[in-house]
């Protein structure tokens, strides 16, 4: 795996081939059930209020300028758009963060060639929960400040034409933080050496992030993207940290 700037695209690949292993079928199968109950249940609900939040987000615009409801028009629907992706996003990854967190563990067990880890059973599951569920807290109030900002940026006129790309480029940087943390985790990692390492590799991070975000915002394609995002990532951790000294 060439360890190189903006090869992120490359992890993610091999994930896709990873993750269709058949010893890895079962750690697939779990999370990407949750992902597909979860990513419906809020199809249905964004339908029926999608154009109300829409129209909530649009400037009122002075008669004389309603010409650029054309141009605002399509940037806000992006804007919702990308607020449903990451509230898709978030909501999956918290129901099933210890299954993820399992995915990265088998992966890695691959890439490794060894195998440190405990095996896998449904007490070892249910031990993992309140550690998982703690480190996708740690990731909400990271990511849920930053988010506040970008919304009150939405609603400033004539600085809320930014707001769109801000998000594009700010939920590239989550894809990373979100799916490089499964094998940083698991390693013993703490969250802020986690961020320090990806901010120290920022523009691979941000090439990975990059793919992934537009992986998982292709509908029904993001169901399979995110089990293979988690096993990219993790052989991006295992790749990248193989030649480093242990944190």
């Amino acid at each position: 795996m060439p360890a190189q700037p903006l090869g992120g695209p490359q992890y993610l690949n091999a994930g896709f081939k990873m993750i269709m292993r058949p010893d890895l079928r079962i750690f697939v199968l779990l999370p990407l059930s949750i992902n597909i109950a979860v990513f419906f249940g809020l199809i249905y609900f964004a339908v029926q209020r999608f154009n109300g939040w829409v129209a909530q987000l649009m400037p009122n615009l002075p008669s004389w300028l309603s010409f650029l409801d054309y141009i605002l028009w399509p940037l806000f629907v992006v804007l919702v758009l990308l607020i449903i992706f990451f509230t898709f996003t978030t909501i999956a990854n918290l129901i099933a963060s210890p299954f993820n967190s399992f995915l990265a563990e088998k992966v890695e067990v691959i890439a490794r060639g060894e195998d440190h880890f405990p095996p896998f059973s449904w007490g070892e599951l249910l031990a993992m929960v309140p550690r998982t569920m703690w480190r996708e807290m740690r990731k909400l109030g990271y990511f849920l400040p930053r988010a506040l900002g970008l919304l009150i940026l939405s609603f400033i006129p004539g600085v809320n034409i930014i707001a769109a790309p801000l998000w594009v480029l700010f939920n590239i940087w989550m894809m990373a933080v979100q799916y490089i943390d499964y094998p940083a985790d698991n390693n013993k990692v703490s969250w802020t050496v986690m961020l320090a390492w990806l901010r120290s590799k920022r523009w691979l991070s941000l090439g990975f992030g990059g793919i992934t975000y537009l992986a998982l915002m292709v509908p029904f394609f993001n169901l399979i993207a995110m089990p293979a995002a988690i096993a990219g990532a993790t052989l991006l951790w295992v790749e990248q940290r193989k030649t480093e000294p242990t944190v």
